[in-house]
Order: C-alpha cells, then sequence, then structure tokens
C-alpha cells in the first residue's frame, strides 16, 4: 500500500500493466456493470449544464430514458450514477455504440469536437482504477480493478508496451488528485520497480 497525503494506493496501481484494448473490449465497462457510470456531486450540474448541447450525440431511446429517468439518478449502493438503458444491455444512456460495435462517450465525443469542456465522468476516466472517497475526513481509497474477462485484452496490451496501469491513467489521476500527488506517485513507482529489478538480478 502507497500512502500519498490522506489518499491510500493500491500497490496494484503501480506494479500492474495496463493499455485499453477498444479494438477487442469494444467499450464493454460503458455496459457492464451493476449500475451507470458513478458521479461525483461536483459532477452533478456539470451534467445538467453539458446535455443540451451533447442532445445530438445521443440516441432516440436514451433521450426518452432520460427524460423518464432523469439525467442521472440515485443507486442505494453507488450513490448517484448515469442512468442505464435495459433495451441495450444497459448501455449507459450517454454510451454512443459505433458502426464497428464499439462504445463511446456522448460527452468525450462533444469534447473532442470543442462542443463541451468537460471530457467525461471521472470514474470513466480513471477505469480500471477505482476512487472511493474517504468518510468524515478518512483517507481515499484508490484500487486497480480490472473486469478479469472484459480487460484480459487491455492487461495483455499493457504487458506487452510495458505500460503500467498509474502511467496510462496519468491524465486522469492529475485530473483527480492534481500534479503533486502523481510526481509523487510516479516516484514511488520507479523506485520500486528499481528495486524489484535489483532483487531479481541478485
Amino acid at each position: 500500500m502507497i500512502v500519498i497525503y490522506n489518499i491510500l494506493v493500491s500497490d496494484d496501481v503501480v506494479e500492474k500493466q495496463f493499455v485499453c484494448d477498444l479494438a477487442k473490449c469494444k467499450g464493454g465497462c460503458c455496459e457492464d456493470g451493476d449500475a451507470g457510470a458513478p458521479l461525483d456531486v461536483d459532477e452533478l450540474q456539470t451534467v445538467l449544464d453539458s446535455y443540451e448541447k451533447i442532445l445530438p450525440y445521443l440516441t432516440p431511446a436514451a433521450i426518452k430514458e432520460i427524460e423518464k429517468k432523469g439525467k442521472y439518478v440515485y443507486d442505494k449502493e453507488f450513490g448517484w450514477v448515469t442512468p442505464t438503458l435495459a433495451s441495450d444491455n444497459e448501455i449507459c444512456v450517454y454510451g454512443i455504440r459505433d458502426e464497428k460495435g464499439i462504445i463511446k462517450c456522448a460527452f468525450e465525443q462533444a469534447y473532442y469536437d470543442g462542443v463541451i469542456p468537460w471530457k467525461k465522468p471521472i470514474s470513466c476516466h480513471l477505469y480500471p482504477v477505482i476512487a472511493i472517497k474517504g468518510k468524515h475526513g478518512g483517507h481515499d481509497r484508490v484500487n486497480y480493478e480490472p473486469r478479469e474477462k472484459l480487460c484480459k485484452p487491455a492487461c495483455g496490451l499493457g504487458q506487452k508496451l510495458k505500460v503500467t496501469a498509474y502511467e496510462f491513467l496519468k491524465e486522469p489521476l492529475i485530473r483527480k488528485y492534481g500534479e503533486e500527488f502523481y510526481e509523487a506517485l510516479d516516484t514511488i513507482a520507479k523506485k520500486t520497480w528499481k528495486e524489484k529489478e535489483t532483487n531479481e538480478i541478485k
């Protein structure tokens, strides 16, 4: 376990190798789960502010579901989450399935098109790392939790490219916790890898 400020980071975050392989997983994490994408409380207003601008990216079925359920819903286990679409295998309503069957995020597509300044929910951006906020001032927990079958290609690609999960997730980790946190994590990770290589040589 790595401790940086009030954040507990699982060793797997810096030791396991991972690079998303969309051609193989097809963005399955956008439809494989017990609920929609978790939303931080401070993201709720952003979803509301962005909604009208991302309407052209959404399917008619998704828009109908959002009008019925709301732009986000409350789940007893996961808190605020995006709604899902039961008629399309419980895909997130903000998910877009392209001609190749790959699910992409409406928010992210609008972001890349320069329509909105927000990329997507931080929980989606961080995956397969899951950040759980500490209660009552307690430590945040940052864990590496890929789906065993769905993420197998990504684990293989990470090993092939020799890219660790924290390196692949540099942008969202900085977005979530800041540059200083990432630099500290990077320093610890490199020291860990160096020590591991030294021990293997011995």
